[in-house]
C-alpha cells in the first residue's frame, strides 16, 4: 500500500511538471511563478514574521550593509533577494544591462517611475556625477517610506529626490516643481500598465524624443532612454554578453 502511494505521489508530481514544462505556455508559467513568490510566500512571510517584505528587505540592509556605502547597499538586497526571499527588484542579472546603459549614457538628469524599496535608485544614483538630478517617484506611501530609509543609509539622501504620488498626476507637474527640462534617462518599474501611457504623457510633457531598449547602442542622437522591465528576451540578449566591472560586483 505504502509502495502504491509513493508510486501514485510520483506520477502525480511528474505529470505536473510535464504540464508545467511543456503544455502551459511559458507567459502563463510566468505568472504562476510570481503568484507563488509575490502572494502566496509573501503573504505566508507577512504572518509568521509580523513584517512586510519591504521591512525585512530595509532590516537586511541596515544588518548587512555600512552607513553611507552605496554598494554595500546594493550587495545587502541582491543577498537577501538570492538567498532568503524573492523581491521584485531589478536583481543584480538585469540590473548589470542598466549599469551598462547608464555607464554609456552618462545622464546628469535621471527619472525613475517606481521606486519600490530603492534597489534600482541607489544602483543607478551610484554612478551618476555629483551634479546630477535624480527624480524618482513611487505611488504607495509603505515602500516609499521604506525607499526613503534605504536612501539614506546609502548616503544619498541629498542626491535623490524621492517624490510619493502617482506618475499620471506626476510627471505633467515635473518641470514646473523640478525646473527640469529633459531627462537624459528614464528608468520605467512600476506598473505594467502605466509603461505606454507615461511614456507618451513624458513625451508631451518634456518634449523628448523617446528610444527604446534596442536602440541604445546604435542611436548616435542625443536622446532620452527608456528601459523598462517589460524587455523581450532578444532585447536583453543584446547586453547579456556586457561585463560588469562595477565596485559591487569586484
Amino acid at each position: 500500500m505504502m509502495i502504491t502511494c509513493v508510486y501514485f505521489c510520483a506520477g502525480g508530481v511528474g505529470f505536473l511538471y510535464i504540464l508545467y514544462r511543456w503544455v502551459i505556455p511559458a507567459t502563463v508559467r510566468q505568472a504562476l511563478v510570481l503568484m507563488w513568490h509575490d502572494v502566496i510566500l509573501e503573504m505566508l512571510m507577512d504572518r509568521i514574521t509580523g513584517s512586510t517584505r519591504p521591512q525585512r528587505i530595509l532590516r537586511a540592509v541596515k544588518m548587512n550593509a555600512a552607513r553611507g556605502n552605496p554598494c554595500s547597499v546594493v550587495k545587502a538586497i541582491d543577498d537577501y533577494c538570492k538567498h532568503k526571499e524573492w523581491a521584485m527588484n531589478v536583481g543584480d542579472e538585469k540590473g548589470c544591462i542598466v549599469d551598462s546603459v547608464v555607464s554609456e549614457v552618462k545622464p546628469t538628469t535621471v527619472l525613475e517611475l517606481g521606486t519600490y524599496c530603492a534597489y534600482s535608485t541607489v544602483r543607478i544614483a551610484n554612478l551618476l556625477p555629483p551634479n546630477a538630478k535624480f527624480i524618482t517617484l513611487e505611488f504607495n506611501t509603505d515602500y516609499a517610506a521604506i525607499a526613503r530609509e534605504v536612501i539614506n543609509w546609502a548616503g544619498f539622501q541629498d542626491k535623490i529626490q524621492l517624490v510619493e504620488g502617482a506618475s499620471g498626476e506626476w510627471i505633467p507637474r515635473l518641470k514646473e516643481e523640478f525646473g527640469v527640462e529633459t531627462f537624459d534617462f528614464i528608468f520605467l518599474d512600476h506598473w505594467k500598465d502605466r509603461y505606454l501611457p507615461d511614456t507618451k504623457l513624458l513625451e508631451a510633457s518634456i518634449h523628448a524624443t523617446s528610444c527604446n531598449a534596442e536602440s541604445v547602442t546604435n542611436s548616435p542622437n542625443k536622446c532620452v532612454y527608456i528601459i523598462s522591465e517589460m524587455w523581450t528576451s532578444e532585447r536583453r540578449h543584446r547586453f547579456a554578453g556586457r561585463q560588469c566591472h562595477l565596485p559591487w560586483n569586484s
